[in-house]
């Protein structure tokens, strides 16, 4: 590898051919916020309270600036590269083959996972009337034979929703979204209304406002759901080759949607606080707990005497996790037909149907998503791993923006972050501490998944054709082994999590992360692809042949 000396080069950029422009600007936007609003909001003010009391608010309130930090490094990249799963064909660009499968197979697990998980969530809820949907096995409460059949044929639902192309997703989406925000705005304003103590935030007799201090504002992020309420953001960066003004679209879409469910989730936490009965907090709020298998909401929504709004939180508690699931069933066989697209995933993936869907990823999709359909551990467990993994693909995002600043200085930047490396390197950080929050007990299964995915990657080498993939280019991205192995041995040597060995206690442990990240991200900027490898990367993606319905190869 030569000089990394910038050099005048710049890349025409192309739309992916055969996929279809028709969500707009409200529709992006929306795509976003249905994703945001799953089943996140059902159970995240209860969880979150659960942990930290009334200093939950400041958990909501610094995820969202966390996450918006990470975002506003993906407004440059993807109005720059308006493409399909933006989140995987990114890296390889910048870093090359290597660092693209890595993050993209991080990714493509945590998004097929969320489908059965929302879906489970939809039909758990569906049981507190249906019973025959789930029964008890050893305290755990799994699907009947039945409620297995539900479940899938709620995924085939959802895949042949996405067949009918993105324009008719998208306004189902939108009918969902505006379902789901008037629920939580009726929720918000009669809570409000019916019960609102001032106390639970500051009186003694509740534990005050911190009453478990300041170390589980941070563990809430991912042990409450919080992240995890907010990974939606990233619709706006993968649909980006499908929106009518990317430029303008995909900033606002990013966030957009994060602002707007910030301020949601803020306002859900605080009447949460406010309307829990005197007589459920005897034990603090760490004794909270409901029986309600609606969820709290409804449990509180009865307490108060609203009988008509529980009935309505029953409903949504069907609603909303269906509709996050249905978003995510769109963007997985995005993500597989990126990987396609950059040669690291077999060449049918990329084919795309007349209303220009990757059907043959769409039924990958349904196919792994009903095998998922085993007994799982507790939610908060299951959206511990998906933050987890969500969030360390997105944080190869910023380092990838401050390589391509270098690669490509004169490339059009419709949308950039002043400040030089400062947006990047906090970006990094944001998601780096975000990882180290969830804890070794939840980390370790995802580096194993990880390993997992680097022996399916030997044997896609293997057996491929060679002519049809790219080189493995493991110099420019080895980084990404660094930066997994140091998280490793972070999560390990800190406080979160069983597992973990305590050593790095409260604020060592965060120091800890804030080194990783600035020697992970010099370190992988450094070891940055060649400007004129990059060219050849972004053009190797649009020269692939999409063979499906007598599409011809991108120019």
């Amino acid at each position: 590898m030569s000089s990394h000396s910038p050099q005048p080069t710049k890349v025409k950029v192309e739309f992916d051919r055969g996929l279809k422009r028709d969500i707009g600007k409200v529709g992006l936007l929306f795509t976003g916020v249905g994703s945001i609003i799953g089943s996140g909001w059902l159970f995240g003010a209860f969880e979150a309270a659960s942990l930290v009391g009334p200093a939950a608010i400041i958990s909501w309130m610094l995820g969202a600036v966390m996450i918006i930090i990470v975002a506003l490094n993906y407004a440059e990249l993807g109005v720059m590269f308006p493409v399909a799963g933006g989140v995987i064909r990114f890296p390889h660009y910048a870093f090359g083959s290597f660092a693209s499968y890595t993050s993209g197979w991080i990714t493509w697990l945590s998004v097929v996972a969320t489908v059965p998980i929302e879906v489970l969530a939809t039909v758990q809820y569906a049981s507190s009337y249906l019973p025959w949907l789930m029964h008890t096995v050893d305290d755990t409460l799994v699907l009947t034979g039945p409620g297995i059949a539900v479940s899938v044929v709620l995924v085939a639902i959802f895949c042949v929703i996405n067949m009918f192309g993105v324009k008719f997703f998208a306004k189902f989406n939108n009918v969902l979204v505006w379902w789901k925000l008037l629920v939580i705005v009726l929720v918000i304003v009669v809570l409000g209304a019916l019960a609102f103590h001032p106390g639970h935030f500051h009186e003694a007799q509740f534990g005050g406002f911190m009453p478990e201090g300041a170390g589980p504002i941070f563990a809430a992020l991912p042990a409450a759901g919080i992240v995890f309420s907010y990974l939606g953001f990233r619709q706006g960066v993968e649909f980006a080759g499908e929106t009518t003004n990317p430029q303008k679209n995909v900033p606002f879409a990013l966030i957009g949607s994060v602002v707007i469910t910030g301020i949601i989730y803020v306002l859900l936490q605080i009447a949460f606080i406010g309307a829990v009965p005197d007589s459920m907090l005897a034990n603090g709020w760490g004794g909270l707990s409901f029986t309600n298998d609606a969820g709290p909401w409804a449990e509180i929504a009865i307490v108060l005497g609203a009988m008509w709004l529980g009935i309505i939180l029953y409903v949504d508690a069907v609603v909303s996790p269906a509709d996050t699931g249905l978003i995510y069933t769109a963007l997985s066989p995005r993500l597989s037909y990126s990987q396609a697209r950059v040669g690291n995933a077999p060449s049918g993936l990329a084919k795309l149907s007349k209303r220009g869907v990757p059907w043959v990823g769409l039924i990958v999709t349904f196919v792994v998503a009903c095998f998922m359909f085993l007994p799982f551990p507790s939610w908060a467990q299951l959206v511990g791993f998906i933050t987890t993994g969500t969030v360390l693909s997105f944080g190869s995002g910023p380092v990838t923006v401050a390589a391509l600043r270098r690669q490509l200085p004169e490339q059009e930047r419709p949308y950039r972050l002043p400040g030089g490396d400062f947006f990047p390197l906090l970006g990094f950080l944001c998601a780096n501490l975000i990882v180290y929050w969830t804890g070794c007990a939840t980390n370790w299964k995802l580096f194993l998944a990880v390993a997992v995915g680097y022996i399916v990657l030997v044997l896609h080498y293997m057996f491929s054709d060679r002519s049809k993939i790219p080189p493995f280019q493991l110099k420019s991205g080895w980084w990404m082994l660094l930066w997994l192995g140091a998280l490793g041995v972070l999560s390990y040597l800190g406080h979160y999590g069983e597992g973990s060995l305590d050593i790095l206690t409260f604020g060592w442990g965060e120091l800890g992360a804030a080194v990783v990240t600035v020697i992970v991200f010099y370190v992988a900027v450094s070891q940055r692809l060649r400007p004129q490898d990059v060219v050849e990367n972004v053009e190797r993606t649009h020269m692939v042949d999409v063979e499906d319905e007598g599409l011809e190869a991108q120019p």
